[in-house]
């Protein structure tokens, strides 16, 4: 595994001039896979059981590390009517690979995600319109991934919006970073301002005044007669983004969990009473 990161490290530099030197490049790149499942937790909060998806598909290294840290893992248990109860829910890990040094690399469990969407208890899409891919971002061949927090109101329309974090998948100088990922929040935003949603309509929280919900926006690049390739299991290059305040949002809600612990396009409402973690992902 040291060498295909290391090799996967230096594709992602190749042919870039950046100012901070080499050696400070290399150490904020990462590679990191997301992998998905479901867990069941038990009335205690310790971990009944758990299946990670597709799992012979997933680097053994990394598997080794979910199969260590899950069972370790211990949540605030789940209640209703005020008594514990047994809780299952869909998972997502965002498994990351550090470079330390002479071309290792340590492995933890940067983020998790764990929601079950009820129909007709949490948001969805009504009216969503992709975002346009920044001419500039195409020009330099930018990709990433915007992390989205928006206010959805009583009547479906985005009340206030966010970047939450803009993962890159290219490296440059400190300031054009930010640029980037300006440029790809910007885009991002301008389009999720635009969205309309379809909102709760049974659940307790149907009468809530407005609902927060945490959205990935993707940015790829891939030619006409590209072919698409499956990712999932495997490591991918990429620079993590600083994560920013929310203001307009109690802090609980964005404690439930990991903003790059999200797959794919979806929307992921964040509720206050949703699986809490209370151990680190990697353990102690």
């Amino acid at each position: 595994m040291k060498n295909w990161l290391a090799g996967l490290c230096c594709l992602l530099l190749c042919g870039v001039a950046f100012a901070s030197g080499p050696g400070g490049v290399r150490k904020r790149v990462q590679a990191s896979m997301l992998l998905t499942g479901t867990i069941v937790v038990a009335p205690d909060g310790s971990v009944r059981s758990y299946a990670i998806d597709r799992a012979d598909q997933v680097d053994p290294a990394a598997m080794n590390l979910v199969n260590r840290s899950i069972p370790a893992w211990k949540f605030e248990p789940v209640l209703i009517a005020g008594k514990p109860v047994a809780a299952r829910a869909k998972m997502s890990l965002r498994v990351v690979a550090r470079p330390i040094g002479d071309g290792n690399y340590s492995l933890a469990i940067n983020g998790t995600h764990f929601g079950q969407e009820v129909p007709g208890q949490h948001v969805t899409y009504q009216n969503r319109v992709p975002p346009t891919y920044p001419p500039q971002a195409i020009k330099g061949r930018v990709t990433g991934t915007v992390y989205l927090v928006l206010r959805v109101g009583r009547q479906g329309q985005v009340e206030d919006a966010e970047a939450e974090q803009v993962n890159l998948a290219v490296i440059a100088s400190d300031r054009d970073m930010v640029q980037w990922r300006n440029v790809l929040a910007k885009s991002a935003l301008a389009a999720a301002r635009k969205w309309t949603f379809h909102t709760p309509t049974s659940g307790e929280y149907v009468n809530a005044p407005y609902w927060v919900a945490r959205v990935p926006v993707a940015y790829h690049l891939k030619t006409l007669d590209e072919p698409e390739v499956d990712t999932y299991g495997k490591w991918q290059a990429y620079v993590p983004g600083p994560k920013e305040l929310v203001p307009w949002i109690d802090s609980k809600r964005l404690l439930s969990g990991s903003a790059d612990a999200l797959p794919g396009d979806g929307i992921y409402q964040l509720d206050r009473d949703g699986l809490q973690l209370l151990t680190p992902p990697s353990g102690a």
